[in-house]
C-alpha cells in the first residue's frame, strides 16, 4: 500500500535516512509521568544529532513543552565513559548520549538525571539543576530515595548514598571490587534478565536491600577487541553454557548505620536472583529466586529483622520460566502476579499471605505487562495483545470482582505506555505503519487530554517529502505443519506491478523474545529495500512471543529446528506468488537473526539464494547461560540439540558467494570467535564467501549514524549483486 498525500514524491536516500533531524520525527522516549500526574517527561533527540538527547517536559494542563537539561550544556569535555559504562550501556542497549536515563522520587519533588558519569539534580519547585557529583570515576545507577531524602548511586563497585537537600556523600559499603562489587546487576542479570540494577530502597528509607556479586569463580574468556589502532586483549569473565555463574548474595542494609544483615536464599548458591520487591509498608522483603534450569520460579517473603525467608508461592514448568516485572504489592499486604500456568500469559490475585485468591484476566490471549494499579478504583492496568499478536493495546479490569478487561486505547496500531503512580492516568505513544510514534497525556478512560508529541505526518513533518512512495505492508498468516498460525507481514516496491516479477528480502530474527511482525512505524531505512526494487518480507516462526505457551515452548532444547522449517515454509509462500521470482530470494537478519540467516543458507534444497548475517551466533556453547540453558540446557544433557543446532557443522550446505558475513570486532556479547570459526570452517572447504568487519564497534552499541549507514549501503550492494533488482520507478 502506498501513502497518499498532496507534497511532491521525493525518492529515499541512505544519505538522507542516516542524517539529521530524524526521519521518524520528534518521538518523545523514555516518557514518564510526575507521581502526581500532572507533569509528564521525556527524552527527545536533538534537531542536529539523532544520537543525543535531552530531558523534556510538558504540563498535562497545557501550555508548550520545554526543555529541563541541555544535556550538550551539562557534557565534560573530553569526558570518556569508563569501560565498566560502556558495557553497561551495552547490556541496556542505549545507543544514544546526554541524558539518557532520569529518575523521579516518588513524591514529584525531583528529578535525578545522570550526564555521561556525573550526577545532576532537577528541582521541580524551583527549576533548578544542581551538580551532585563531580569525579573522575563514573556514577551508575544513581536513583532517587522514595521520600526524595536522598540520592544512591554506585562508584567503583560500591554502594553510595547522598543528602539529596545537600551534604556529605556516604559509603554504604567500602570494600568492593571489579570481582567483589557491591549494589551491582552481574552481567547475566543486565544481558539476559532485564534486571539492570543491584540495589533496592525500601519506602520508608530507612533500609536498602542490595546485592553482593562475585565474580571470581567465573571463567576468565579472553577476546580481541579490535579497533582502528590496533588490538587489545580483553580478559572478560563471561560465564559460558554449563559453566559457574556468578555468585549472587543479597543483604538489606540500615541506611543510618550501614549495618547489614545476609537474606537466606536457600541451600543452593547455583541459583539466579531474578527479582527483588519491597511490600508496601516495607516490613517484608520480596524475592524471586530462579532455579538453575530455570524451570522453577520461587517467590520468597523475607523478614526484613533477621533476613529469614519462607516460601510463598512456586511456578514450575517442564520447558522454562520467563521473567516479568509484574509483581505488584498491595496496601493490604497482597500482591498481583502473572503467570502461564494455564497455557496463556494472565494476572492472578493474591491475598496478604500469599493466598491465592483468584484468576485476574483468562482467555486464549496473553497479557503483556502490568502498567499501573490504581488500588482506589481497584483496577489493574495492563497491555496485551488481547485481539491479535501484531498490536498491542492497554486495557483495565478489576482484580476484586470478576469482570471482562475494557480497552484503554483504540485498535489498529502498537501501544506504549507509562501509568502516573496514582489516579491511573497514562503517558501513551501510539504507533502503525502509515503514523509515527504519537504521544499524549491520556486520563484514566483514555480519553487524550494533551499531545506531548503529536508528530503528526504532514507538511513541515521530516518523512513528509517521502510520504506518497511510502509502502504500508500487508499482513497475513500461513499454517505451520502443526497447524499453527505463522504471521506475516509484505511490502512491495513504490510502483509496484503484480504482472513482474520481483526479488524478495526476508527480513529476520527469529529467536524467542522478539516478534517482527507488529503493526508499527518500521524503520525508515527499510524503505531503501523497496525503492531498490526488493520485496521485504518477515514471518514470526514458532518460539516467538505474544502467543500461546505451547507456541513459544515449541523450540524447546532443539534452536534453529522449528524455527528453519516455519521460514523456509514462509519462502515456499513467496514462490507461490506470481510476482515472486523463486530464484531471486535472499535473506538478513542480526544476532539471533544473523544465526537464523545461516542456519537457512545451509538448509538442504534452501529457497535462499542469498544472505547477510550480521554478529551471528555460529555455535552455542560459546553463549552465556541464562540465555542458552533456558531454551537448550546444558551440552552435558542435550549433547544432540547442540550438535544439531551448530553452524559450522552445515558449511558444506552453503552455495559459493552466497554468504556476506559482518561483524563489530569488539562484540562482548555474540563475541567474535563465533564468527571467526564460521570464516575457519569455510575456507577449510574452500567455499568462497564476503566479509564486511567493524573495528571497535559492540554489538548494539557505539554505532554511530555513519556506520549504520555503511551497514545498510554494504547489505544493499551485496544483494544487488547477487539478486538483481530493478529500482522502483
Amino acid at each position: 500500500m502506498t501513502m497518499t498525500g498532496s507534497a511532491e514524491a521525493q525518492k529515499l536516500t541512505a544519505t538522507r535516512v542516516y542524517a539529521a533531524p530524524d526521519l521518524s520525527g520528534p518521538r518523545a522516549r523514555g516518557v514518564s509521568l510526575s507521581p502526581d500526574g500532572t507533569l509528564a517527561t521525556y527524552l527527545k533527540a536533538k534537531a542536529d544529532d539523532p544520537r543525543m538527547t535531552d530531558l523534556w517536559a510538558a504540563d498535562v494542563a497545557g501550555g508548550e513543552p520545554r526543555m529541563l537539561i541541555d544535556a550538550r550544556a551539562l557534557i565534560p569535555k573530553d569526558r570518556e565513559l569508563s569501560e565498566a559504562e560502556k558495557s553497561r550501556r551495552e547490556r541496556q542497549g542505549v545507543q544514544t548520549r546526554g541524558v539518557v536515563a532520569y529518575d523521579w522520587d516518588d513524591q514529584g519533588r525531583f528529578i535525578l538525571v545522570p550526564v555521561e558519569g556525573d550526577l545532576w539534580l532537577y528541582s521541580r519547585a524551583d527549576g533548578q539543576v544542581s551538580r551532585l557529583t563531580n569525579t573522575t570515576d563514573d556514577e551508575i545507577d544513581a536513583k532517587v530515595s522514595p521520600k526524595g531524602g536522598f540520592v544512591s548511586f554506585v562508584r567503583s563497585d560500591n554502594l553510595y548514598v547522598l543528602p539529596a537537600g545537600g551534604g556529605a556523600e556516604k559509603a554504604l559499603t567500602t570494600d568492593g571490587s571489579e570481582l567483589k562489587s557491591w549494589a551491582t546487576a552481574e552481567f547475566i542479570a543486565q544481558e539476559e534478565m532485564a534486571r539492570q540494577t543491584g540495589y533496592w530502597w525500601s519506602p520508608d528509607e530507612r533500609r536498602i536491600a542490595l546485592t553482593h556479586v562475585d565474580q571470581t569463580g567465573v571463567d576468565v574468556v579472553e577476546r580481541a577487541d579490535i579497533g582502528p589502532a590496533g588490538a587489545t586483549i580483553v580478559s572478560q569473565r563471561y560465564p559460558r553454557v554449563g559453566r559457574p555463574n556468578a555468585r549472587v548474595d543479597l543483604y538489606i542494609a540500615d541506611v543510618a548505620t550501614g549495618a547489614r544483615i545476609k537474606v537466606d536464599l536457600g541451600a543452593d548458591p547455583d541459583i539466579y536472583l531474578a527479582r527483588v520487591n519491597w511490600a508496601r509498608d516495607g516490613k517484608t522483603l520480596y524475592v524471586q529466586r530462579e532455579a538453575r534450569d530455570q524451570r522453577r520460579l520461587d517467590l520468597l517473603a523475607v523478614d526484613v529483622a533477621t533476613g529469614a525467608a519462607h516460601l510463598v508461592l512456586s511456578e514450575v514448568s517442564p520447558h522454562w520460566i520467563d521473567l516479568s516485572d509484574d509483581f505488584r504489592a498491595l496496601k493490604d499486604g497482597g500482591f498481583l502476579w502473572s503467570s502461564e500456568r494455564s497455557g496463556w500469559n494472565h494476572l492472578y490475585l493474591y491475598g496478604p499471605g500469599g493466598k491465592l485468591v483468584r484468576q485476574v484476566t483468562q482467555g486464549d490471549w496473553p497479557v503483556d505487562a502490568i502498567q499501573g494499579v490504581d488500588e482506589t478504583r481497584g483496577v489493574v492496568i495492563f497491555t496485551a495483545n488481547k485481539d491479535t499478536a501484531t498490536e498491542r493495546r492497554l486495557y483495565e479490569v478489576s482484580y476484586k470482582a470478576a469482570g471482562q478487561p475494557r480497552a484503554l486505547t483504540k485498535a489498529g496500531g502498537w501501544w506504549t505506555v507509562k501509568v502516573a503512580k496514582a489516579g491511573g492516568a497514562f503517558a501513551g505513544t501510539y504507533e502503525d505503519p502509515a503514523t509515527p510514534p504519537q504521544t499524549g497525556v491520556y486520563r484514566s478512560d483514555g480519553t487524550l487530554v494533551r499531545w506531548i508529541e503529536e508528530n503528526r505526518l504532514a507538511e513541515g513533518h521530516p518523512y513528509y517529502p517521502y510520504a506518497p512512495r511510502l509502502r504500508t505492508p500487508s499482513f497475513g498468516a500461513i499454517k505451520a505443519s502443526d497447524g499453527a498460525d505463522l504471521n506475516w507481514m509484505m511490502r512491495t516496491p513504490p510502483g509496484f506491478d503484480p504482472a513482474q516479477r520481483y526479488p524478495v528480502i526476508v527480513k529476520v530474527y527469529g529467536g524467542p523474545g522478539s516478534a517482527l511482525v507488529r503493526k508499527i512505524w518500521n524503520d525508515p531505512a527499510d524503505q531503501l529495500y523497496l525503492e531498490a526494487g526488493f520485496i521485504l518480507f518477515t514471518l514470526d516462526n514458532h518460539g516467538t512471543p505474544n502467543r500461546s505457551v505451547a507456541f513459544k515452548t515449541a523450540i524447546d532444547r532443539k534452536l534453529g529446528t522449528w524455527e528453519v522449517a516455519d521460514q523456509i515454509a514462509g519462502a515456499k509462500y513467496l514462490t507461490s506468488l506470481p510476482y515472486v521470482d523463486p530464484a531471486r530470494i535472499g535473506i538478513t537478519g542480526w544476532s539471533y537473526g544473523g544465526y537464523m540467516t545461516l542456519m537457512l543458507l545451509t538448509a538442504p534444497n534452501t529457497p535462499f539464494a542469498a544472505g547477510v548475517s550480521g554478529a551471528p551466533p555460529t555455535d552455542w556453547t560459546l553463549y552465556d547461560t541464562h540465555y542458552t540453558e533456558r531454551y537448550m540446557g546444558t551440552p552435558k544433557d542435550n549433547a544432540a540439540g547442540y550438535a544439531g543446532s551448530e553452524v559450522t557443522a552445515r558449511v558444506d550446505g552453503l552455495k559459493p558467494d552466497s554468504l556476506l558475513l559482518m561483524h563489530g570486532m569488539a562484540d562482548d556479547n555474540v563475541t567474535f570467535d563465533n564468527s571467526t570459526r564460521l570464516m575457519a570452517a569455510l575456507q577449510a572447504k574452500a567455499i568462497a564467501f564476503e566479509t564486511m568487519l567493524y573495528p571497535g564497534l559492540r554489538h548494539r552499541a557505539g554505532w554511530t549514524q555513519a556506520h549504520l549507514k555503511h551497514r545498510t549501503e554494504a547489505t544493499l550492494a551485496f544483494f544487488a549483486r547477487k539478486l538483481t533488482p530493478a529500482p522502483a520507478p
